[in-house]
């Protein structure tokens, strides 16, 4: 049965400067407002602290696949100099453990250019925390007992119910490949850094992907992991998946298990995908390698590359001591809790267009 909307909310959804294909619900911002008062207590009683860093940033961040809004400021001598809006408070956050920090968190608004569907907006609410000590599994845990604090024992959407406490799946990228499509993904990867676009190739025509000749060992990955493996992640109880090949984890340490698998999870619920978490590199020499690959996979893709932040190289350098951190969705966690369909829902005000 559909209940009415009260006063409040019929006031709300048809103000006038709200777009009417963007209709927020009161309800859904109310439980956001709550669940950022929930949030912070978690943190608190965990013992992190709340910081916060610069929006613009000097380096927006450097995956390959992620496109930043950039502007200009004015220095003091009157030239002006280009600056983007961060897509992630990453580099920043880990200065402040170089700086002796040792658990924190953020709740900061991130954009990225080019995003916008259902779950993906231009200007979004992105929940970043760090702690030091701490590893993967640990920290996915941590993740695990938020989520439930937010969200209850249940979770849904696109008519998809989730139970949040229950026993959540832990599975790797190689045995959900395994799983979904019989591809030993591992097997196209013989060296980390360099893994085999033919024998990918080879595997993905065996089960009907399509395949054009510019396609790169990413292009397939991703091409065989939307279409077979994803749809299969976060169903009934959530997924977390983890130990990523080495080369689609380029912030996280090497397992010391195998050279070929990186230390990086995700988490599924209802198939959205909700949390990026690593345990972290802190390789200073590393880490600059790994940015001028990434600065290689943006020029292939016609893009140009994003300028190095020489401040975070410093401060691994300087020092940052072993630990582990995960970026959270906050909206769309918020739409889980809550079983709205699109992120302009539990938005208080959409990024307005002509």
């Amino acid at each position: 049965m559909t209940r009415n909307k009260t006063p409040q909310e019929e006031s709300f959804s048809e103000a006038w400067w709200r777009p009417h294909r963007f209709e927020a619900r009161a309800d859904y911002l109310v439980y956001r407002a709550q669940s950022l008062k929930r949030l912070r207590n978690f943190f608190d009683s965990n013992g992190y602290v709340e910081v916060e860093t610069p929006t613009l940033q000097l380096c927006p961040g450097l995956e390959p696949n992620l496109l930043a809004l950039q502007t200009t400021i004015g220095e003091i001598d009157g030239a002006r100099q280009t600056l983007y809006l961060h897509m992630s408070p990453e580099f920043t956050m880990k200065k402040l453990l170089a700086a002796g920090m040792r658990k924190i968190f953020q709740v900061s608004h991130v954009f990225r250019d080019g995003d916008w569907s259902r779950r993906h907006h231009p200007e979004f609410t992105l929940l970043e925390w760090y702690s030091v000590g701490m590893n993967w599994q640990e920290l996915a845990n941590e993740a695990i007992d938020l989520i439930r604090v937010i969200c209850g024992s249940h979770a849904s959407h696109a008519a998809h119910i989730c139970v949040l406490d229950a026993p959540w799946e832990f599975i790797s990228v190689q045995e959900a490949f395994m799983r979904a499509t019989g591809i030993d993904l591992l097997a196209t990867t013989p060296e980390p850094w360099e893994p085999s676009t033919e024998l990918l190739r080879i595997a993905a025509e065996s089960i009907g992907i399509r395949i054009v000749d510019s396609d790169s060992w990413e292009d397939l990955f991703f091409r065989i992991f939307l279409e077979y493996v994803e749809p299969k992640l976060g169903f009934e109880v959530p997924t977390v998946l983890h130990s990523y090949p080495a080369s689609l984890a380029a912030l996280s340490r090497i397992s010391k298990d195998d050279p070929r698998i990186g230390e990086r999870f995700e988490i599924f619920i209802c198939g959205v995908e909700v949390a990026n978490g690593y345990g972290e590199l802190t390789h200073a020499d590393e880490q600059r390698r790994r940015f001028e690959i990434m600065a290689a996979q943006r020029g292939a893709q016609g893009r140009q590359p994003y300028p190095v932040d020489e401040s975070f190289i410093a401060a691994l350098e300087a020092g940052i001591p072993e630990c582990s951190g995960i970026a959270l969705g906050f909206d769309r966690l918020v739409m889980l809790a809550t079983g709205a369909q699109r992120i302009e829902e539990v938005l208080w005000a959409p990024v307005v267009t002509n």
